[in-house]
């Protein structure tokens, strides 16, 4: 890893957790080697994979299982296996002798002073080279592999952790930065996976972004140190040090968690299992100015502290970023939530851990062909909610972008028979350009967070809070909680059932999502639905059933003002009738309204639905009677795999809510509870997507609100 010391730390926690960009395209048509062996028949057979194969075949697959790696790799399934070489073997046993003399004599097996380490050391080679894709997906071919550098592979090794990917050059490509895939010995393909040749050994170190940065500072090393500073300054370094719900850990492996749950849905999932995390991870994102920035600025990075913090603190003050309506202080104690300093360095982190390729989500919108991942029609956008003082942070890309941008406000083509394609984008409304270059960025180096350089000064001021209240906010409810990023549940790249349809454990036995609360009833699943074409937004969707009560915390609005609250559905007749709720107080949340049934298309509910015809007069007054019965049609943006026909708006079976309509502030924390209000407990709950609406887009006379 870039700049890391490997000290005794990082080995010591794994040996813990043991117990417990574009690539140049060439003709890979002829490459691969076909081979009628199984993976681990055909390591046998080759004698530069003969500490390997010993490895695999004393190495147990759990700590539950008496079974090896090796009989895994015997039996079948769909493996990628990253097969180091003795040499490899060899030159990283040297380097664990060199980092720490004191877990054993020399570079050799026999020479640990613990058979626990060894175990551990052991695992560590073999439990990272081994990506099992289950039932439902083949292994990864190189032609397979992520594309844009730093990006890693959709599914975990048998480490729990995920592999990036690197190209270095035409047909050179490493593993996490520095295990290079031999050129030649890779493409295998056995009976039961594919095999490919690294020249080192996987050994990702688990570095927490409080390690990494308490590097930095350390060293003073330039490139973030401005910004590791303020993160010590502000006392996140502890916050940054988290990396998983220990407790949750504990109650997983003692079976006190269920492991799956049963709960038949919708006939896509005829078995009905619905499976349990195994992990409660936590995780960060940290969007940074660089030194190169602040030298720009007139501030030294390598000043002392005590220097260089009341300089930073004046320099946000000077070029006004922060809000006039902010209630702060500019004293020294920057650990306190009321300290400037605090308030402009939190803004800067959310509280999970995005990677390269899923800061913002490109499956199913207008146009959009899954096929072709990095051609971008019509702009997307995640809004999220910062650490610190809750406040909206947007992460955006387009066609025209050429990037990925917070809080970017372009100018869009909204007419109703347009493309919505950005027009042009006002000198002030750019934002902030998120480098994700891995020369750069900091992707894969830290157990639990990305750190990305930003090309601008990130802050919740009036500008960005403005720009925020002239825009609907369309938010996915999978982004009201974090931890569905952090452990790698929200649309997942997998059609395996473990990663398609995930049981969020009830509050009475354990709270896992920190934004909802669920009675003791309520079975709730998240439904990934990858490769599946539902006119979801990105298809994916929240459901429960039984006697449900869920609620949950809503991101803040930017300005007082008054704001609809609309919920998304996708009616059937599998759903249930529900009551919303919403307030400020959770636990006295006034009814909205009647209750909805979600069985009802928007076509047989009498309120004067029609399909868009060719007059468009005349749909804008279809649109404005449905709206007078608390109604929209579904969002233009929001497709069917895609399509450019088969939208939301088009089809009466999506529709929109609205929940509530009334003015809200944004230094209060709101709430929606749903609660079913049926005897049955086989109707279920649906979620897709919400909005938060201000009256200026959704009520303005010059500029209506767009379709999309």
């Amino acid at each position: 890893m870039r700049g890391i010391t490997h000290k005794i730390y990082p080995l010591i926690f794994f040996l813990l957790c043991c117990l417990g960009s574009c690539t140049e395209q060439i003709d890979t048509s002829a490459r691969y080697v076909f081979t009628s062996d199984c993976v681990m028949s055909y390591l046998e057979k080759h004698d530069a994979y003969s500490e390997y194969v010993q490895l695999l075949n004393i190495t147990p697959i759990s700590f539950k299982s008496k079974s090896t790696v090796g009989q895994l790799l015997s039996a079948r399934g769909h493996f990628t296996v990253f097969a180091p070489t003795n040499e490899a073997i060899a030159t990283y046993l040297q380097e664990v002798y060199e980092e720490d003399p004191s877990l054993m004599s020399g570079p050799s097996w026999d020479a640990f002073y613990s058979e626990h380490k060894l175990d551990s050391i052991r695992k560590v080679i073999v439990y990272n080279s081994v990506i099992d894709s289950g039932d439902h997906e083949e292994a990864f071919r190189t032609s397979d592999f992520p594309n844009e550098d730093g990006t890693e592979f959709p599914l975990n090794n048998m480490n729990d952790r995920k592999l990036s990917v690197r190209h270095t050059g035409i047909d050179t490509i490493f593993i996490n930065n520095s295990c290079r895939v031999n050129i030649k010995e890779r493409d295998i393909l056995a009976t039961n996976g594919v095999i490919h040749q690294v020249e080192s050994v996987i050994a990702p170190k688990d570095v927490t972004a409080t390690m990494y940065l308490q590097e930095i500072l350390d060293q003073q090393r330039e490139g973030f140190l401005v910004m590791a500073k303020a993160v010590q300054a502000c006392g996140l370094l502890d916050t940054l040090s988290k990396i998983r719900d220990e407790v949750y850990e504990n109650r997983y492996l003692r079976n006190e968690i269920p492991e799956n749950v049963h709960m038949f849905i919708d006939g896509h999932f005829p078995n009905g299992d619905n499976w349990t995390p195994k992990h409660r991870l936590y995780g960060f994102t940290i969007f940074a100015e660089t030194d190169e920035f602040w030298r720009s600025q007139g501030l030294d990075p390598k000043a002392p502290s005590a220097t260089l913090l009341p300089q930073l603190v004046q320099w946000i003050v000077s070029h006004d970023q922060y809000s006039r309506d902010d209630v702060f202080t500019t004293d020294e104690n920057y650990d306190q939530e009321t300290n400037l300093l605090y308030q402009w360095t939190t803004y800067h982190i959310l509280p999970f851990r995005a990677p390269a390729d899923r800061l913002v989500f490109h499956v199913n919108e207008f146009g959009y062909n899954p096929t072709k991942p990095y051609t971008y029609t019509i702009p997307m956008y995640e809004v999220y909610t910062t650490m610190g003082k809750r406040r909206l942070l947007k992460i955006y890309e387009s066609a025209e972008s050429n990037g990925i941008y917070l809080n970017r406000f372009p100018n869009l083509d909204t007419d109703r028979t347009s493309v919505y394609h950005e027009l042009s984008c006002d000198a002030d409304k750019v934002g902030c350009f998120v480098d994700r270059d891995p020369d750069k960025a900091i992707l894969n180096d830290i157990i639990n967070c990305c750190i990305y350089p930003i090309d601008a000064p990130l802050s919740y001021n009036d500008a960005t809070r403005d720009n925020f209240a002239r825009q609907r906010l369309r938010f996915d409810g999978m982004t009201l909680f974090p931890e569905a990023m952090s452990n790698d549940i929200r649309l997942k790249r997998s059609s395996d059932e473990k990663n398609q349809d995930v049981y969020i454990p009830a509050d009475v036995i354990y709270k896992y999502f920190d934004n909802m609360w669920m009675n003791d009833q309520t079975i709730f699943i998240y439904l990934n639905a990858y490769g599946y074409n539902w006119c979801n937004l990105h298809s994916d969707e929240m459901k429960a059933k039984k006697r449900y009560e869920i609620t949950f915390k809503l991101p803040p609005v930017p300005r007082r003002g008054t704001y609809e609250l609309r919920y998304d559905v996708l009616p059937n007749g599998d759903r249930g009738i529900q009551q919303f709720y919403f307030g400020d107080d959770r636990a006295r949340l006034p009814a909205a309204g009647i209750p909805v049934n979600l069985m009802r298309n928007i076509k047989d509910m009498n309120v004067g639905w029609e399909a868009d015809g060719q007059d468009e007069d005349y749909n804008i007054e279809v649109d404005k009677r449905l709206r007078n019965n608390g109604v929209m049609k579904g969002a233009k943006s929001v497709t069917a795999n895609g399509s450019t026909s088969d939208i939301e708006r088009n089809r009466s079976t999506n529709l929109r809510y609205i929940i509530v309509r009334q003015t809200m502030d944004p230094d209060k924390t709101y709430y929606m509870k749903v609660k079913s209000v049926l005897d049955s407990e086989e109707m279920e709950f649906y979620m897709d997507y919400m909005e938060l609406c201000p009256k200026e887009v959704y009520d303005n006379p010059e500029r209506p609100e767009d379709i999309w």
